[in-house]
C-alpha cells in the first residue's frame, strides 16, 4: 500500500463540506419526522455535522481505493490524515476513533476481527 493510499483527496473547502452535511442532516431529520418518529428518540443517535464530513472523506477515500473494507490500521490512518488536512475536523475524528462499544447504530468503529 503507497502512503498515497491513507491521503483523502480536498475536494471542497470545508464551509462547503459542511453545508452539504447540514443539508444531508437536515433530509434526515425530516425524514425521519414524516415517517412519524419522535426527535427525542432519534437526535442523538445522528451524527454531527463535522462527524458526517468525515465520514464523507473518509468514503471518498475508501472508494478511490478500490472500494474495500478498511483494516483497524488503515482506517486509523486515514482517520487521523483527515485530521491533518482538516484540523478543524479534529475532535469529531477523535471522538470517532473513540470507544468501540458506542451505541450509535452508525459508527464506522471498525475492528481487527472483522470479515
Amino acid at each position: 500500500m503507497s502512503s498515497r493510499d491513507d491521503h483523502p483527496q480536498r475536494r471542497a473547502s470545508l464551509e462547503v463540506l459542511r453545508a452539504e452535511a447540514a443539508d444531508e442532516l437536515s433530509v434526515l431529520v425530516e425524514e425521519r419526522l414524516r415517517e412519524g418518529e419522535d426527535p427525542w428518540d432519534f437526535m442523538e443517535d445522528l451524527p454531527s455535522v463535522d462527524e458526517l464530513v468525515v465520514f464523507v472523506l473518509r468514503a471518498e477515500n475508501i472508494a478511490a481505493n478500490g472500494g474495500g473494507r478498511p483494516t483497524s490500521a488503515r482506517h486509523y490512518r486515514v482517520l487521523r490524515q483527515i485530521s491533518l488536512d482538516y484540523p478543524e475536523l479534529t475532535p469529531a475524528v477523535w471522538r470517532l476513533l473513540g470507544d468501540a462499544n458506542t451505541h450509535r447504530r452508525w459508527d464506522a468503529v471498525v475492528r481487527a476481527d472483522a470479515p
